[in-house]
């Protein structure tokens, strides 16, 4: 979320993510722009992750499989999705706390475009740290044709909103 924020009169910053106080549970965030995934995009990726599965390279390997084409890996789709979501979700965190439940729910293709929403399931203050609270959302990732290709929940810890941040009106 690029929001952009009064910091002085007449001048406004762009500002990256939510702080606690502005997570409110059942909200739904929608993350675009969506993003097309490629043949090098996978290949680079399953070869930086040393990832050699014959579906993410082998193209004659694939086509005789029941997909009959090269599956784009599941770790990236996963990044993708993840990084996706930071400008609205978590561009203020401190720490990511975890991630749980994640379903591939359908495969992911070159040329599939993917886009993303995450809905907040709780926001709380961090019985540790005064000052920080940890929010958990649910992350939906769908293709162009808006199939579900994934689903997780992660949690992590996000500070509050600073007071040098808010312009006295």
């Amino acid at each position: 979320m690029l929001t952009p924020e009064q910091i002085a009169p007449n001048r406004f910053r762009a500002r990256y993510g939510r702080y606690l106080e502005e997570f409110t549970l059942g909200d739904i965030y929608e993350h675009r722009p969506g993003r097309t995934l490629t043949d090098a995009d996978n290949i680079q990726f399953s070869l930086l992750t040393m990832n050699y599965h014959p579906m993410h390279c082998d193209e004659a390997f694939a086509k005789k499989s029941e997909f009959g084409k090269l599956l784009v890996s599941s770790g990236l789709t996963l990044a993708i999705v993840l990084g996706m979501s930071v400008n609205d979700v978590s561009g203020q965190a401190i720490a990511n706390l975890g991630w749980k439940d994640i379903q591939l729910t359908n495969p992911v293709f070159a040329g599939d475009t993917l886009y993303a929403e995450s809905e907040v399931l709780q926001v709380r203050e961090s019985k540790s740290r005064p000052h920080q609270g940890i929010v958990t959302v649910r992350t939906k990732a769908f293709n162009q044709r808006d199939e579900q290709i994934m689903v997780f929940e992660r949690s992590f810890l996000v500070g509050r909103k600073p007071q040098s941040e808010t312009v006295a009106g």
